[in-house]
Parts: C-alpha cells; sequence; structure tokens
C-alpha cells in the first residue's frame, strides 16, 4: 500500500506561501487583547488587599513572559522569521529554551495574554487570550508541517519535547 500524496501535510491551511495570514491573523488578535483590557486600565489599582492578587499575579506573568520570548529570539538567533515556514538556510535549533519547549515564543505570548487579563481584570480580554492559545496552537501545527518537511530530525524532536510547557503539553 502506498502513501497518500498529501501524507504529512496539514489540514491547516498556509495562509500565504510562508504562512504570512497567520502572521496577520496573531497580531489582530493581540491587538484586540490590548484594546479588550484597556477599559480596565482606569480601575488598575485594587481596593481590597484579595484584589491586588490578579493584578500582581498577572504582572508577574507578563515578567516572566517577557524572559520566556526572549530566550526564544535569543535561541533562534540569524534563524529567527516572523513566519511560520522556516527560511531555506535555517538550522533547526534544540539548544537553550528550545530543549525544553517546541514553541517558546508563542508560549511567551500565551503567558502574557493571561498575565494581561488577570492584570486589567477583564474578561473580554480573558476571552481573547483563550481566542490566542488556540489560535497559536493551530498556527504551531501548521508551522510543525513545514518544520518536519525541512528538518529530518524534527519527527524526533517532537518526541522528546513538549510544544509550550515543559513535561505537560
Amino acid at each position: 500500500m502506498g502513501v497518500a500524496p498529501d501524507a504529512g501535510r496539514s489540514r491547516l491551511p498556509d495562509l500565504g506561501p510562508h504562512g504570512e495570514g497567520w502572521v496577520v491573523g496573531q497580531f489582530l488578535l493581540l491587538g484586540l487583547l490590548v484594546v479588550a483590557g484597556m477599559p480596565r486600565l482606569a480601575h488598575l489599582l485594587p481596593g481590597t488587599a484579595l484584589e491586588w492578587v490578579p493584578v500582581v499575579a498577572g504582572a508577574a506573568a507578563l515578567a516572566v513572559a517577557g524572559l520566556v520570548v526572549a530566550a526564544g529570539f535569543r535561541g533562534l538567533g540569524t534563524n529567527l522569521t516572523p513566519m511560520p515556514r522556516p527560511r531555506d538556510d535555517a538550522l533547526h535549533v534544540e539548544t537553550g529554551i528550545y530543549a525544553a519547549i517546541r514553541h517558546p515564543i508563542y508560549a511567551g505570548l500565551i503567558l502574557a495574554a493571561v498575565g494581561w487579563s488577570a492584570l486589567t481584570r477583564s474578561l473580554p480580554a480573558a476571552a481573547v487570550a483563550v481566542a490566542l492559545a488556540i489560535y497559536l496552537d493551530l498556527k504551531s501545527r501548521r508551522e510543525e508541517v513545514w518544520l518536519s518537511e525541512q528538518y529530518a530530525t524534527y519527527a524526533a524532536y517532537q518526541r522528546r519535547t513538549r510544544r509550550f510547557v515543559p513535561r505537560v503539553y
């Protein structure tokens, strides 16, 4: 029995030759996230001690998210591209933060979105954070098909390294 002609292909759309549409969608969701939390900024300073919990947790999540995204950028170095399809001359990175998770930049963006919604105590921002998490999960799945096509070592890397959260997911 032969292999189907589209074996390894994603059912998710390319959204452009390099996945440009995925990047546009991501930035639209990030913009919507910021806007959704903006009305709550006027009430950022809580009145009670209990109301400080999400503010402090959100600020901490934003700080950790910044570190995770920075580690992802640093780890990729010259291989970094905003597009989900890797550049033809890019190398497969499995060191640094990429030894623990396959998509630290996306993981950091998700954590930042959750942090922003907690900091602003905004339910609309929390809803957008969930939508962004789902979107980035789908984007990463599309990206991984391209990565698997480009790097023979990628399948083994996928088996030993989680997508967003070390040893969890």
